[in-house]
């Protein structure tokens, strides 16, 4: 099979398209044909060596390296054990995420526990299904419902997400991107009232996507432009995601996606809360989002598509930001 693989880490230009081995499901996995894989943050960090990921947290990884978890095809064959599955179905998943450094999707094909699985949402095609694992099952895991006891290697305090309904207000930060526009979809699902944040070329898109205000980041700064806010989704995190603990009313609460340094006396002093957690292979959630698709409830909108030899040119749109929605890999 033609694949794209490691043999050193750096940038783009490391992503060799090549031969590879077609992988054998052992037990308790399915062979999937891949049809399409949706490119995620963990894609380039696996690239790049995960430099900047202390290494009691990096999991086993061997070179060369087949990147991508995020996969859209066709069930090729089913190991002894596995009864949900059979040849030919069409499936999604995110897969073997966060226990391994990567999936090894980008390839013709790949092997997955059927558990990663679920059914492709009949309504969209496998280009729109890749791009829903990883920012699917962030956003729901985020907001709707953990669905795991796995402690998060950010903080000892437990994630739960608060309940969303008519009387919450949720800001979303990043909201153009992968998790966002998908958050903020699931946010109005549950009746919330949702300021979205990003720049203003995305203001329409997002407002299409049912944001009720929007805060163009590159004219006013959000933390000064929203108050009293009960949820903070910060899909873009870091050492700035401190900066929207103004904007919460007592009682509020700000998920990093990507954790910073919080102070805890300063959160009990305003009387917020600060949680995060670590997105996780989930088949039957993945199947709920699926159904979601399938309503026309939610919907995932496609930055741009390369094939899989040009998995390169890929990563280099990646890291020229401002992304509306998800880049995604094509395979023949």
């Amino acid at each position: 099979m033609r694949a794209i693989r490691l043999h050193d880490f750096g940038g783009p230009e490391v992503l060799r398209y090549e031969e590879a081995p077609v992988p054998e499901p052992g037990p308790g996995e399915v062979l999937v044909r891949v049809r399409a894989v949706g490119i995620n943050p963990p894609d380039w960090y696996a690239r790049e060596g995960m430099p900047n990921v202390p290494p009691e947290l990096k999991p086993p990884f061997h070179l060369p390296l087949i990147p991508g978890t995020d996969v859209s095809g066709e069930v090729a064959a089913v190991a002894a054990d596995v009864t949900g599955f059979a040849a030919g179905d069409e499936v999604i998943g995110l897969l073997r995420f966060p226990t391994a450094l990567q999936g090894s999707a980008y390839a013709e094909y790949v092997t997955a526990p059927a558990s990663d699985l679920a059914r492709k949402p009949t309504a969209v095609d496998h280009v729109h299904a890749a791009g829903l694992p990883m920012s699917g099952l962030t956003a729901w895991q985020f907001l709707i419902e953990l669905g795991h006891d796995h402690p998060s290697p950010f903080q000892e305090a437990p994630h739960r997400p608060m309940a969303l309904d008519s009387g919450t207000t949720v800001l979303i930060n990043g909201a153009a991107g992968g998790v966002g526009h998908l958050a903020l979809q699931l946010a109005k699902w549950k009746g919330a009232r949702v300021i979205a944040v990003a720049s203003g070329a995305h203001e329409t898109f997002l407002r299409e996507l049912g944001a009720d205000a929007f805060i163009d980041y590159t004219k006013e700064r959000p933390e000064e432009a929203a108050h009293d806010v009960d949820l903070v989704l910060d899909t873009v995190g870091g050492p700035d995601s401190r900066r929207f603990l103004r904007t919460l009313k007592r009682g509020g609460s700000l998920y990093p996606v990507y954790f910073g340094e919080f102070d805890d006396e300063e959160n009990a002093r305003l009387g917020v809360t600060v949680t995060s957690t670590q997105v996780r292979s989930h088949g039957a959630q993945l199947a709920e989002l699926g159904r979601l698709l399938d309503a026309g409830t939610v919907r995932v909108a496609v930055d741009s598509t390369f094939p899989l030899a040009d998995a390169r040119a890929a990563h280099e749109r990646a890291a020229r930001g401002h992304i509306q929605g998800k880049i995604v890999l094509t395979v023949a």
